[in-house]
């Protein structure tokens, strides 16, 4: 089984900078994709980016397009948001996930960021 933990969140000024991470252990070799999602209060899950494991290849939501980026790390155990002039519209939890083999659909418990005007 795939287990995943996100960290980073927290408060940042309008046009600041903050990154996220999520951390997934287990049998993380099954990967095939991994996606960010975030949730504002009141609001439905929202699509953010997504990177393909085999190949590296990236997607991203129109509303973070050219202002954010998903990555992972040589060893591939850690999934990267790289959040860039960020807005008060950015203010969500943020949920990693993961797209797994034999396993289906796996989440993080979600972290929380805060962007103030």
């Amino acid at each position: 089984q795939v287990q995943l933990v996100e960290s980073g969140g927290g408060l940042v000024q309008a046009g600041g900078s903050l990154s996220l991470s999520c951390s997934a252990s287990g049998r993380t070799s099954s990967i095939t994709y991994m996606y960010w999602y975030r949730q504002a209060p009141g609001k439905g899950r929202e699509y953010v980016a997504e990177i393909k494991r085999s190949d590296g290849h990236v997607d991203y939501a129109d509303s973070v397009k050219g202002r954010f980026t998903i990555s992972r790390d040589s060893s591939r155990d850690t999934l990267w948001l790289q959040m860039t002039s960020l807005k008060p519209d950015d203010t969500a939890a943020y949920y990693c996930r993961a797209a797994i083999v034999g396993q289906g659909v796996v989440w993080g418990q979600g972290t929380r960021v805060t962007v103030s005007s």
